[in-house]
């Protein structure tokens, strides 16, 4: 019988040597595995914002253009030949693209239609990846369009600009943490829409 005692305690000794080593092994291996997790620098969480309004707005500007070379009481056809973002939703009332930042910002522009398939309003939604992209989109915004329009009407986290026959309104649209900007062109003389 002593010589079965000494043998269990010999066996339960190895395992409880064997089971700290593993132990050990673990953590070593753990620690050795775990890599060091460094928040984004700045300019890899967000795009320059004034670079990014632009895109926005498109290259093509010319007189009395609204928005990415469409103007109010455009064809479908106008829209469908000329916008270059993806193509995400085709209803009777609207027709919707999208595109997405290399920081994963993401622009979805809608063009409302009239009944007869002309445009009539068009949103922009931009998202964004944080605060500080947010307050440099709404400042290069607001510069412009100020610029652009005129002195704009202020409210708190909405700016409404008026010229000639559209209203441009610009929403912080902003809410825990999801960050972004609403734009809107809207006519604000219906004989726009008639005269095409």
């Amino acid at each position: 019988m002593k010589s079965f005692k000494t043998g269990f305690a010999a066996v339960f000794f190895a395992l409880a040597i064997s089971g700290c080593d593993t132990k050990t092994n673990e953590q070593s291996e753990a620690a050795t595995d775990s890599v060091k997790v460094e928040a984004p620098a700045e300019n890899d969480l967000n795009s320059d914002q004034s670079a990014l309004l632009q895109t926005i707005l498109g290259t093509d500007k010319a007189e009395g253009t609204v928005l990415r070379g469409i103007s109010f009481g455009d064809p479908i056809s106008k829209i469908k030949a000329s916008e270059n973002f993806e193509m995400f939703e085709e209803t009777a009332d609207h027709l919707g693209y999208t595109a997405e930042t290399p920081q994963l910002e993401t622009i979805d522009v809608q063009y409302f239609l009239t009944p007869d398939k002309k445009v009539n309003r068009i949103t922009v939604d931009v998202y964004l990846n944080s605060p500080e992209a947010t307050k440099q989109l709404w400042n290069a915004g607001k510069n412009y369009f100020t610029k652009d329009y005129d002195a704009p009407k202020e409210e708190p986290n909405k700016v409404t600009w008026n010229k000639k026959s559209v209203r441009v309104n610009m929403e912080d649209v902003s809410k825990g943490k999801d960050y972004g900007l609403k734009f809107q062109f809207v006519p604000t003389d219906k004989n726009v829409l008639a005269a095409k």
